[in-house]
């Protein structure tokens, strides 16, 4: 598990940073995508799947994430 940063960029997509690793990605697509309940399984740009508890899509916002698969 990791501490992850989600923000958005420039572009209005959510960027995804993990610190530790220096790695900032782009959230490709998330299992849950409202205002009220965002996050599940969500695919980043490099191909890599993590999972953050659902929660209330309001960014920036600090997360845990677990990552699923590369």
């Amino acid at each position: 598990m990791a501490k992850v940063m989600l923000r958005y960029d420039s572009k209005g997509a959510i960027s995804f940073y993990v610190a530790k690793k220096d790695m900032e990605e782009t959230i490709l697509k998330s299992e849950f995508d409202s205002d009220e309940r965002w996050g599940g399984e969500v695919e980043l740009s490099n191909g890599e799947v993590w999972y953050i508890d659902p929660c209330v899509k309001k960014f920036p916002a600090e997360v845990v994430a677990k990552r699923i698969s590369e």
